[in-house]
């Protein structure tokens, strides 16, 4: 059997046409759209594939409105052979639970899946714009059930396998994968390659072929606002309570730093915040009934990751939310751990001592490392066992994939990225009925300019929380506990995919959470590939201040940085004392991960950007001229302010 290659595409609207509707959700009928960015990297992944495959065929699937077409014929343009839209009104307002389901219904239908020997490749982006939760290439493959990896760089079809290069926290993994499969790329690899003349051409000529939920035998059940897990229950807009900017002063890069060392000195403006009024009980409306849909399920699920033998720091902050939620629900609530590896009894007491009330371990010499497929069956094994109302992963790369596949196995959906976790209630006036307790899982989106609550109505309740927005709870070492061992029934077809290398570099994930000062370098500050940058960083912590330095996209894009010192929506969210943003435009994706600094600095020598809009102080300067002298002036002793133990 021929070597098919499938791309999954979306068609995402323009975050900055994006308009609130009178219901209070996003109206996005009227804005211009485009092919998702991601996914632009996985048709040209696809067409890589095919260039060392010659008698493989590629076709791009997609799901939405009719206008949906115009993309996939870009894509035709571009070099693919065959485009199939699903498209049909019963699917709106599907989450990424029913839109997996409904793209796996339809490569069923087209022939994909059906446990044959089949020889396919699924393609996709890691996220879209407009939603940006990496859940769908994860429900798809589990939907199909196939192996997946996500996160890909790079990837090549080698006697058979695919070999890939997936990014992770504080470096990548070579991996091999077996036929058929599910790869999500990033867009960091080869850029998508614009429309040929003929390919324009044969574009034109050709006809997308369309179905309906009918066409493919899919279930208006099981699909749509009703058939969907989760509902967006409201969006309100993100305001920013940072005062305006402190301007430095001064003519050279002299004057500019003793600018900025007075101003720090002096102090930040202020504005006044209004103060956050309680939270009043809602009277209840007459006529309706309290609905409980538990049926039983009771409890919070994590899962601790294991990162070099040690808890991962995201995996600790998650109890901070679980101890919360469980102290808003019954008085029996308890917050339960799942960790997963090779010899990890003795990390039990430090979860115990986070928060944990019971930690579940599995031990298995083949589990020392993450891999996705034995990962979600013991999960999903547990969930079944212990029945919790609640799941909570941290937004890592593994938690990313993990979440939604684990979803898929117990019918239920996942809220992505969550920067707030609390337990509310929910009114349906058609029905009259009052949901109670149920999680509220707020999470930022259209580009960090909204600020959707989303919830979930069968349990577990799935959320994933972003990294570095909970605090790390303090350790209690009289906390007491149960530990329990599971053994979980594995197959061997759980472990089709070899991990080749782990690769993690110095610095990383563990010194970004942890360091009270952040030098970021941007586009900006390629010219010397970073030096300064990383100079300023190294003279402050020869003063003995906590110092690390980062980057934002564009220079891991570059290939000057590794992905773990990203900054930003697509990398890590970091709250330092101080944050210094060095030849950063202030893209809103960008300002999502640093936003919550304590104080921030911008430096930049175009004044108009828009990173002087997020700041408390900033220089208007060539970063070559004033990075010199604040490192000299560091070397002196100065210190931002912070005091060294």
């Amino acid at each position: 059997m021929a070597l098919t290659i499938i791309s999954l595409m979306k068609q995402v609207p323009l975050p900055s046409e994006m308009r609130m509707g009178d219901d209070g959700l996003m109206d996005r009928t009227k804005a211009k759209s485009i092919i998702n960015i991601d996914c632009g990297y996985a048709l040209e992944a696809g067409i890589q594939m095919k260039n060392d495959n010659p008698d493989a065929k590629l076709i791009v699937c997609s799901m939405g409105p009719p206008s949906f077409v115009v993309s996939l014929k870009k894509a035709i343009s571009m070099g693919y052979d065959e485009a199939y839209l699903l498209s049909d009104r019963k699917l709106g307002g599907s989450d990424t639970y029913a839109t997996g389901l409904a793209i796996a219904t339809m490569l069923k239908h087209l022939g994909f899946g059906k446990g044959l020997n089949e020889d396919f490749i699924i393609v996709a982006g890691r996220q879209t714009s407009d939603g940006d939760t990496a859940h769908v290439p994860s429900q798809v493959a589990e939907n199909l059930g196939i192996p997946q990896a996500t996160f890909i760089e790079v990837a090549s079809l080698t006697d058979g396998h695919i070999v890939a290069k997936r990014i992770i926290e504080g470096g990548y993994q070579m991996m091999k994968l077996p036929l058929p499969c599910t790869l999500s790329f990033t867009p960091t690899g080869i850029d998508p390659r614009r429309p040929s003349l003929s390919g324009a051409v044969k574009a034109r000529k050709s006809e997308v072929k369309v179905f309906s939920i009918t066409d493919i035998n899919l279930s208006d059940k099981m699909i749509g606002l009703s058939g969907s897990p989760t509902i967006v229950a409201k969006v309100a807009n993100i305001v920013s309570e940072r005062a305006p900017i402190k301007m430095c002063e001064g003519h050279g890069e002299v004057e500019l730093v003793a600018s900025l060392i007075e101003n720090i000195k002096s102090g930040k403006n202020t504005i006044e915040v209004k103060e956050k009024k309680a939270k009043k009980a809602k009277k209840k409306p007459e006529g309706f009934e309290d609905v409980d849909f538990r049926n039983g399920a009771s409890g919070i699920l994590t899962w601790a990751e294991v990162v070099n033998g040690k808890i991962s720091r995201p995996s600790l902050e998650l109890l901070t939310p679980a101890r919360n939620l469980a102290a808003d629900l019954d008085a029996d609530t308890k917050v339960v751990t799942l960790i997963i590896g090779n010899g990890t009894d003795d990390l039990a007491k430090e979860l115990i001592a986070s928060g944990s009330d019971e930690v579940i371990v599995v031990n298995d010499e083949r589990l020392e490392e993450y891999r996705i497929l034995p990962f979600a069956s013991i999960f999903a094994q547990v969930i079944k066992n212990i029945n919790p109302e609640i799941a909570l992963f941290a937004a890592t790369t593994a938690g990313r994939e993990l979440a939604p596949r684990i979803g898929v196995k117990v019918d239920g959906g996942v809220t992505a990225d969550c920067t707030a976790l609390e337990i509310g209630e929910h009114y349906d006036r058609k029905k009259k009925v009052r949901f109670y307790p149920i999680l509220e899982s707020r999470r930022p989106t259209y580009g960090e300019s909204k600020l959707a609550t989303i919830l979930g109505f069968v349990t577990p309740q799935i959320s994933t929380a972003r990294a570095g927005t909970f605090e790390v709870p303090t350790l209690d070492e009289s906390r007491e506990g149960t530990v329990t061992s599971f053994t979980p029934e594995l197959i061997e077809d759980d472990f089709v995919t070899e991990i080749i290398e782990t690769v993690r570099g110095e610095g990383g994930l563990q010194n970004l959470f942890e360091a009270d000062v952040i030098i970021t370098g941007g586009r900006g500050t390629v010219g010397d590939e970073m030096q300064l940058v990383k100079d300023l960083a190294a003279a402050l912590n020869k003063q003995g201040v906590n110092a690390e330095w980062a980057v934002s996209r564009p220079v891991v894009d570059e290939g000057l940085a590794e992905y773990a010192r990203q900054i930003g929506q697509t990398g890590k969210t970091v709250r330092p004392k101080i944050y210094i943003a060095v030849g950063i435009s202030g893209s809103v994706q960008h300002i999502a991960g640093m936003k919550e600094s304590e104080t921030i600095i911008a430096i930049n020598h175009n004044s108009k950007e828009t990173i002087f809009a997020n700041a408390d102080f900033g220089i208007v300067g060539d970063y070559e001229d004033v990075l010199p002298e604040l490192i000299a002036k560091v070397n002196d002793g100065f210190t931002f302010g912070l005091e060294v133990k």
